[in-house]
């Protein structure tokens, strides 16, 4: 027994100075230590300036939307959008946009914006005009149904009726900022801007600029309160287009409640006796939606506008239902059924059925 402990005991002595000397020899000298930080700290540096880099290089996206309506008589395949954009930042308070539109070739977005406090921006260029909720908030993107309301239609230059098309947006500068910050939001936003009045990749047709200042009130997460006015001359022969708007949304969780509305002033042609004549006309839209499941979503919106206010007969209401089913993050089904009600004598109600497809990237 004696003679086995013994040898016990010479075995761990013996393994214990070898670890010690295995562990003496492994030990990196001061110099190869000094040698690999000298590298970690050159990858570091690398790293840092990789992503300032990458920090400079734009950022692409986009998406195409294609579409199919039916109306009982007539029915049609369509490519609705096919936009492709670019963001990026100069600076680390100065930031560009490009937005480029293929369906029907133009330039919709390009402009700089300069942000140097959260309370005081400045953008310049071609960008959406700061009027009303959905203008601005809601791109085609992400906005619940197929087609926009009528008011913002007929009143902020998409179909105007002063013969502008221009998807809301124009040319200009605008003043905008956040104040009273809280946990996750800003509990003011204001918007206030100097446009040309004539639409996208136009230069201005007379020597008077356009005014637009929209305010927003947010109370809590995920409602905001808006009110939103425009004042313009537009063409040669300075045609007043004014325009003014209130509206609310909850949008948070599961639910979207979202109600609009919009008035205006437009100088229109007339007849021989009288060149232009001013027509008053408003409309506006309420919606509910509900996201059942994290990719269906079941709509609905009714929609009224006036053409002139005066002229009961120019009204034209539509109801629509939509549903939304979204199974992946970039691709996104529409499907809408609207009915439209005219009042004006002879001319029929409407069935509408839209489908879209939108794919994003």
């Amino acid at each position: 027994m004696k003679p086995l402990l013994s040898l016990l005991l010479a075995l761990f002595g013996a393994v214990c100075c070898l670890g010690a000397q295995l562990s003496t020899d492994t030990l990196p000298s001061p110099a190869t230590i000094d040698s690999l930080q000298a590298r970690i700290d050159r990858l570091e540096r690398r790293a840092d300036r990789w992503d300032r880099l990458r920090s400079r290089l734009p950022e692409f996206s986009g998406y195409v939307q294609l579409g199919y309506e039916y109306d009982g008589n007539t029915s049609s395949f369509l490519i609705r959008r096919a936009q492709f954009a670019l963001a990026g930042s100069l600076l680390p308070s100065l930031h560009y946009n490009v937005r480029l539109e293929f369906a029907s070739p133009q330039i919709l977005d390009a402009c700089l914006d300069y942000r140097p406090l959260q309370a005081l921006n400045l953008r310049v260029g071609e960008f959406k005009v700061p009027f009303s909720i959905e203008n601005t908030a809601y791109p085609p993107t992400k906005i619940e149904f197929i087609h926009y309301p009528m008011a913002l239609l007929r009143l902020m230059g998409f179909a105007d009726l002063c013969g502008l098309s221009s998807t809301g947006r124009d040319m200009g500068l605008v003043l905008h900022g956040s104040f009273l910050p809280r946990d996750g939001y800003n509990l003011l936003h204001y918007d206030v801007g100097v446009l040309n009045g004539e639409g996208i990749n136009t230069w201005d047709r007379n020597s008077s600029k356009d005014f637009v200042a929209r305010l927003s009130v947010h109370p809590v997460q995920g409602l905001t309160l808006s009110g939103s006015y425009y004042w313009g001359e537009y063409g040669p022969d300075y045609r007043r287009r004014v325009r003014y708007g209130a509206g609310v949304c909850y949008d948070r969780g599961a639910v979207v409640v979202r109600s609009e509305w919009i008035g205006g002033e437009t100088d229109v042609a007339g007849g021989d006796s009288e060149p232009v004549r001013r027509i008053d006309s408003g409309g506006w839209y309420v919606m509910g939606g509900w996201r059942a499941t994290r990719s269906l979503m079941p709509v609905v919106r009714y929609d009224t506008f006036l053409e002139q206010v005066s002229v009961s007969s120019t009204r034209q209401t539509n109801c629509t239902a939509g549903l939304i089913w979204q199974p992946v993050r970039y691709l996104r089904c529409q499907l809408n059924y609207t009915w439209e009600s005219y009042a004006a004598a002879g001319l029929s109600d409407r069935n509408l059925l839209s489908v879209q497809f939108t794919g994003m990237f």
